[in-house]
């Protein structure tokens, strides 16, 4: 009989195998992913649904992660921008056409969501200054003086 020596397949520190082996975990306790990302948005949703609508044949673990804080970010920076049209309007409630007036009156965002409707939006009001009536020139002071 030979003697283990701790190298090799059957002995080794390296013993334990299967779900969780090798994952830090906080006292015993499962972490979500979106907390360890230090995110908002589900991580673990956002997997399930690339997985579900074929993408691809296998989808690496952080490329939840990263569309997760994409959307959080994009999210967060409509809501921010929509926030501030409401306050604008003397509201405390952010309602579709506040979310318009943020989307179009940014440049990246309105080109990010050209093609998209945004229902009970309205649209931003233009007045085209051809239409304007013609501000009527000042007299300088010389020519007041006779």
């Amino acid at each position: 009989m030979a003697k283990a020596t701790g190298k090799g397949k059957s002995g080794g520190k390296t013993a334990s195998k299967g779900k969780g082996a090798g994952k830090s975990q906080e006292g015993g306790k499962n972490v979500a992913r979106s907390t360890r990302a230090g995110l908002q948005f589900p991580v673990s949703r956002i997997h399930r649904m690339m997985r579900r609508a074929n993408y691809g044949k296998r989808i690496g673990s952080g490329a939840p992660v990263y569309l997760a804080a994409v959307l959080e970010y994009l999210t967060a920076e409509i809501l921010e921008l929509a926030g501030n049209a409401a306050r604008d309007n003397k509201r405390r409630r952010i309602n579709p056409r506040h979310i318009q007036l943020a989307v179009r009156n940014d440049e990246e965002l309105s080109k990010l969501l050209d093609k998209v409707v945004i229902s009970e939006g309205g649209v931003v009001p233009f007045i085209n200054p051809a239409l304007l009536p013609a501000k009527p020139k000042k007299q300088s002071l010389e020519s007041q003086e006779v």
